[in-house]
């Protein structure tokens, strides 16, 4: 019986001179997250996976890092870009920290 290799996993950075979060697979940029810091505030303004990627997980990824990485730094999260819209209807547990969805709304 052959063994299936199991698909990787990318690795994430936040390239902060770039305004972006980085995806990479096996070395290669596989996608990006780009987004503004304002006043306590982080907007993620558009997601682009490669074509080559597609379907890999790597769009996803990359919002779960962005969430994550906003509630570590306390920063409220303006989700702009349609994908992280999808991604936050579809994880409501993250709407705490999201402007408009979340209990502690702020103006």
């Amino acid at each position: 019986m052959t063994a299936t290799p199991s698909p990787a996993r990318p690795v994430i950075t936040d390239a902060a001179a770039s305004d972006r979060y980085e995806a990479h697979l096996d070395g290669e940029l596989a996608g990006v997250l780009e987004y503004k810091v304002k006043r306590g505030r982080i907007a993620l303004i558009h997601t682009e996976v490669l074509p080559v990627h597609e379907g890999r997980g790597v769009g996803s990824a990359l919002v779960r890092f962005a969430l994550d990485d906003a509630r570590r730094r306390e920063r409220r999260v303006i989700a702009t870009c349609p994908y992280v819209k999808d991604y936050l209807t579809r994880h409501p547990e993250n709407d705490d920290i999201v402007v408009g969805r979340g209990p502690a709304e702020d103006s």
